[in-house]
C-alpha cells in the first residue's frame, strides 16, 4: 500500500511502540502534523521551545525504560534541540529525535531555514540519519530505535527532507535489524566474572559503586541480591540514585563532591571496589591519582570505551549489567561453597562496624535556623510526606544536590536530573514528559532556575494540543496562507491560551497569590502598581505579578501557618511548592 512519507513516519512510530510524541510544528514538518490529525494511537504534546521537546522525551524514556520520541522542524529548531541531544548523550538516555529539513534538491544551497543537521548532531548522538529516499524511511526508523535502545542507550537523530514527507512511497518494514558494524556485548567473559567473584569473597573492605547503567539495564534486583549475599555496602552516583534502596542498612547514599562523608571514606579505604554501570566521573573521583589508592577495581559496563578511560581498572568486564550481575551472584555462591576464609569474614564485620561509626559521627546535616526554612528541611519533608514514592525531577544547581542528598529513594526510575551536561532549564519540561508517561503518579519538580524554560509555563502540563480549524486555532511559526494551502481546514495548531486564571488551574504554576488589584491591565481604573485581579479573589501569579511592597506583604501573609502544612498542602493538591521567604512557626513532631 502506498502512502505519504509523513504517514509512513507515523506508522513506523506506532510499530515501535511510541504512544506519546513531543514536538513543535514548523514548515518542514507540516506534512507530519497534517497526517497526525486523523492518525490513531499517538498522542502529541506541544512544547514552546525545541529543547523542551527533547527534555520531555528524556523524562519519558528515563522513567518508563522505553525510547522517547520528539519532533521539531528545520534550521533553528534543530539547533535548539542540540542541547537536549547532548544531555541525553552524556546521561545515556534513549531518545529518537526527528527534525525537518529543506527539500533534497535544496540541501547545500543555503535555503531558508537550512542547517547541516547531520553534521551538527554527529558529535552528540549515537548515530544520525539523513533520509534521501522514501523507501528507506521504514528501515532507517527501525534502525534508529534499535540503536537508541541497545548497548549503551543514547540519542539517535533522523533528518527528514520535506519532499520525502510529501511524496507517496511503499512502506518497507524489516522484521529484524542486523547491523554488521554494531553488535554490543551483553554477556560478560566467564573468566573475568570468576576473577571478580574470588575478589569479592576474599575482600576485607569491599564497596559496590553503582551508577546509572544499573538502572538502564533494570539490574536493581540483582544488585540487591549481590549486596545482601556478600554483605557489601553500596554507594550510588547522582545518576544511580534509586538503584539501591537508600533506607537499606548497607546503603552509603551518594558519593563524590556532593556525597556523604562515610561514602567517600569507604571508597577511599576500600581494598576491592566494584563499579557497576558507572563512568568514574570527575565529580566522583577528584584527583585520579588519589582515588581508592589501595583498591583492586572491578568495572562492569556495556560500553568498552568507558572502561579504564578515567581510572585504570584491574578486572574489566564488558557486558550488560543485569546479565553480568546475575552471573556474578552465581559465581559468588559457588566460590563461597568452595572457600570462605574466616579471616576475611571477621574483617568484613569490622569493616561494617567502621562504616557505622563514620555514619554516626558524620551524618548528612545542616545548620538549623529558627527563622527560615532550610531547603534541606523542605526536601526531608517532601521525602517523608511522599514516603519515597514520588517521581522527583530537578533542575541544575544547589537545589539539585539537596534533592539528591535528602530525598530517600526506594525504587529505580523515580529520579530524573541532568547529571553529565548540567542543563539549566531541564527540570520543568522533563517533569512534563514524566507526567505524560505516568499521569497517575505524583511528579515533583525541584527547581531553582525554571525561568530558563519560562515559556513552557504557559502550556498546561496535562493539556493535549488539539488540531483546530484555521480560523479558530493558533497558527504556529508559518504563514497562514501556506497552512491553508497545505492543510485546508486543519491549518492551525490549536492551543488554549493559558491566561492567569487557566494557568493556575491547568498548569498549576502558583507559588504565591497576591491580592486583588483595582482592575485589569489597560482598562480604566487599573493601577499599574497593583497586581491584576484574578478569579474568585485570587490574584495574578508571581510569574506575571508586580514585585512591589504589596507583593511582599502578600508573600508574608502567605507564609503564616505551621511549617509542615506549608509543605503538605501543595503536595496534596499536586501544585508547585515555593520555598522562598517561608517562616518557621513551631517545631515539628514526626
Amino acid at each position: 500500500m502506498r502512502m505519504s512519507g509523513a504517514r509512513i513516519v507515523l506508522e513506523c512510530l506506532k510499530r515501535e511502540g511510541v504512544d506519546v510524541l513531543f514536538g513543535l510544528p514548523g514548515g518542514a514538518v507540516l506534512p507530519i502534523y497534517d497526517a497526525l490529525y486523523d492518525f490513531q494511537g499517538i498522542r502529541h504534546i506541544l512544547v514552546r521551545q525545541e529543547a523542551a521537546a527533547g527534555h520531555a522525551a528524556e523524562g519519558y524514556a528515563r522513567t518508563t525504560g522505553k525510547v522517547g520520541a520528539c519532533l521539531v522542524t528545520s534550521g533553528p529548531a534543530a539547533t535548539n534541540l542540540v542541547t537536549a541531544l547532548q544531555d541525553a548523550y552524556m546521561d545515556s538516555i534513549p531518545i529518537v529525535a526527528f527534525t525537518g529539513q529543506v527539500p533534497t534538491h535544496l540541501i547545500g544551497n543555503d535555503a531558508f531555514q537550512e542547517a547541516d543537521n547531520v553534521g551538527i548532531t554527529r558529535s552528540c548522538t549515537k548515530h544520525n540519519f539523513l533520509v534521501k529516499d522514501g523507501k528507506d524511511l521504514g528501515p532507517i526508523i527501525r534502525e534508529a530505535f534499535h540503536i537508541a535502545a541497545t548497548g549503551r542507550p543514547g540519542p539517535v537523530h533522523v533528518d527528514l527532507p520535506k519532499d520525502v514527507l510529501v511524496k507517496e512511497w511503499e512502506l518497507v518494514w524489516p522484521e529484524k535489524v542486523q547491523l554488521r558494524s554494531y553488535n554490543p556485548t551483553y554477556d560478560g567473559h566467564p573468566g573475568q566474572i570468576k576473577r571478580a567473584a574470588k575478589l569479592l569473597v576474599r575482600a576485607r573492605k569491599p564497596v559496590l559503586y553503582v551508577g546509572g547503567g544499573t538502572i538502564s539495564s533494570d539490574a536493581s534486583a540483582e544488585l540487591l541480591e549481590l549486596a545482601e549475599l556478600t554483605q557489601i555496602p553500596v554507594t550510588q552516583t547522582l545518576m544511580g540514585l534509586g538503584a539501591f534502596p537508600m533506607e537499606h542498612p548497607l546503603s552509603l547514599d551518594m558519593l563524590g563532591m556532593h556525597g556523604s562523608y562515610y561514602a567517600n571514606m569507604a571508597v577511599h579505604h576500600s581494598d576491592v571496589l566494584v563499579a557497576v554501570g558507572a563512568r568514574f566521573d570527575d565529580r566522583v573521583t577528584g584527583r585520579v591519582d588519589a582515588f581508592a589508592p589501595n583498591a583492586e577495581i572491578v568495572h562492569i559496563d556495556i560500553d568498552p570505551s568507558s572502561i579504564s578511560k578515567n581510572i585504570q581498572v584491574h578486572v574489566p568486564i564488558v557486558g550488560d549489567c543485569r546479565r553480568v550481575l546475575r552471573a556474578l551472584v552465581d559465581a559468588v555462591r559457588e566460590e563461597m561453597r568452595n572457600d570462605t576464609p574466616s579471616l576475611a569474614h571477621e574483617a568484613r564485620k569490622q569493616w561494617l562496624a567502621q562504616i557505622a561509626e563514620w555514619k554516626a559521627r558524620h551524618p548528612l546535616g545542616y545548620a538549623w535556623d529558627d527563622e527560615l526554612i532550610k531547603p534541606q528541611y523542605v526536601m526531608q519533608e517532601i521525602s517523608n510526606l511522599t514516603r519515597g514514592e514520588a517521581m522527583i525531577i530537578t533542575g541544575v544547581g544547589q537545589h539539585q544536590m539537596w534533592a539528591a542528598q535528602y530525598y530517600r529513594f526506594k525504587h529505580p526510575r523515580r529520579w530524573c536530573t541532568s547529571g553529565g551536561l548540567g542543563t539549566m532549564g531541564y527540570g520543568l519540561p522533563t517533569a512534563m514528559g514524566v507526567a505524560a508517561a505516568h499521569p497517575d503518579r505524583l511528579v515533583v519538580n525541584v527547581d531553582g532556575g525554571h525561568h530558563l524554560q519560562g515559556a513552557v509555563l504557559r502550556h498546561r502540563l496535562r493539556a493535549e494540543p488539539r488540531l483546530r480549524q484555521a480560523g479558530r486555532g493558533l497558527r504556529l511559526r508559518r504563514d497562514p496562507r501556506e497552512q491553508a494551502v497545505r492543510g485546508g481546514a486543519r491549518a492551525g495548531e490549536g492551543v488554549r491560551h493559558a491566561g492567569a486564571r487557566r494557568r493556575r488551574r491547568g498548569g498549576g504554576q502558583v507559588g504565591v497569590r497576591v491580592p486583588d488589584g483595582a482592575g485589569r491591565r489597560g482598562q480604566p481604573g487599573h493601577d499599574p502598581r497593583k497586581p491584576d485581579r484574578g478569579r474568585e479573589g485570587q490574584g495574578r501569579e508571581v510569574a506575571d505579578g508586580v514585585l512591589d511592597d504589596q507583593w511582599w506583604r502578600a508573600a508574608k501573609a502567605h507564609d503564616r501557618g505551621p511549617r509542615r502544612e506549608q509543605v503538605r498542602r501543595p503536595l496534596a493538591r499536586r501544585r508547585p511548592l515555593l520555598g522562598a521567604r517561608l517562616q518557621h512557626r513551631e517545631p515539628l513532631g514526626r
